[in-house]
């Protein structure tokens, strides 16, 4: 059968044709962006001016929903970089009650955003609060860090934190439960000198206690790692059942890691190896694996050997 031939004309009919279809959908596709629509996006609270003499307890979740208008084009981005904002809110009307009204805050909750999203409302409208004793403790601060170092550079002393404990002021219930607060993560890469820095603290998520300070200065002693080697002796545990115990080889060698200027600080004393007879009466071993027990600070154990050892036992 023979194929129908498409003529110029009819060709010429479908080309004028497509081109329509693709004007007419850049002229729409331009008009959905340029045009307004609402959107919703999901924002977590903080507070600010809050009564200094009243401890408050949230009723409700500590995220919102915000409804803003934007151009269609914002509406497209905001859907492929989905993201939390945060909001502050004013609670300085709780000075004389126990809710606040989002609506009435709207014009202060715009100022937070750029001039082409405006907000319109807020879910839910109204936050609820309790009411209880305020109490005030001095915490501990825990420093994290996530840090590489450049090769053969450690740690090779105490992290010190000034202030190493702030002011915690909010509900007693509250502030009971904080053991410690943890400060923003310390990073870095290549490390081979001292850090120092300013790390702020984490809330843990709790928006109705105050901290002071809010911040504190971080110092991370880092220096040049060496290797050392030591022969400790073994000390055999849980053996008194035994007439005696002996094991072969009676010391092992131990390699270590140590900073250049602790080189001549530790030696055997500082460490403990030790065997454990149960292995041998609960597991049946053949030779008994060694345990460090006990080793300083800031000094990493690298290898034992042997790191199994044979033993002779006399009842």
């Amino acid at each position: 059968m023979a194929q129908r031939r498409i003529s110029k004309n009819q060709r010429r009919k479908i080309g004028v044709f497509l081109r329509c279809v693709l004007i007419s959908f850049i002229a729409w596709l331009l008009f959905a962006i340029s045009s307004d629509y609402k959107y919703r996006i999901k924002a977590g609270i903080s507070y600010v001016n809050i009564p200094e003499k009243r401890a408050f307890h949230p009723l409700q979740s500590d995220t919102v929903d915000v409804e803003v208008t934007m151009s269609g084009w914002k509406v497209f981005l905001a859907n492929l970089h989905k993201d939390t904002s945060t909001i502050q809110v004013d609670l300085s009307g709780l000075a004389n009650r126990n809710f606040v009204v989002m609506s009435n805050q709207i014009g202060f909750i715009n100022k937070q955003f750029p001039a082409d999203k405006k907000v319109i409302k807020v879910h839910p409208d109204t936050l609820f609060f309790d009411f209880s004793k305020q109490t005030q403790r001095k915490i501990p601060v825990r420093v994290l860090t996530h840090i590489d170092f450049k090769k053969q550079y450690g740690i090779i002393g105490e992290t010190k934190s000034n202030p190493a404990y702030v002011t915690v002021t909010g509900p007693m219930e509250d502030v009971a439960s904080i053991e410690y607060l943890e400060t923003d993560s310390i990073k870095g890469s290549a490390i081979h000198s001292d850090i120092r820095t300013i790390a702020y603290l984490n809330r843990n998520q709790k928006n109705n206690i105050t901290i002071y300070p809010t911040f504190t200065e971080i110092t991370i002693p880092v220096g040049e790692l060496t290797e050392k080697i030591l022969e400790i002796p073994l000390r055999v545990e849980n053996a008194s059942k035994y007439t005696s115990v002996r094991t072969l080889p009676s010391k092992v060698k131990v390699a270590i890691l140590v900073s250049i200027k602790d080189y001549n600080t530790w030696t055997a004393r500082d460490f403990e190896a030790v065997v454990d007879m149960n292995s041998w009466e609960e597991n049946h071993v053949k030779s008994l694996p060694v345990l460090i027990t006990r080793s300083p600070e800031f000094v990493k154990v690298i290898s034992v050997d042997p790191a199994n050892v044979d033993f002779l036992v006399r009842k």
